[in-house]
């Protein structure tokens, strides 16, 4: 199995951050981020995209 690197949003404090992490998939990335800020919500995993950034990548359906 390939390793990929995702963002995972998380909310913890009332405050939103996000982090950068490599992972089999999305569930694994989530649940690593999970173990060391039990406390956190996960709002949201994607796959990283090459600008870093927080931005919805633009979906190939249009």
């Amino acid at each position: 199995m390939s390793v990929s690197q995702y963002t995972v949003g998380l909310c913890s404090d009332d405050k939103s951050q996000h982090v950068s992490i490599e992972a089999e998939d999305a569930l694994i990335a989530a649940l690593k981020v999970k173990a060391h800020h039990p406390s956190a919500r996960i709002t949201y995993v994607r796959k990283f995209n090459g600008r870093s950034d927080r931005r919805v990548p633009l979906s190939r359906e249009s």
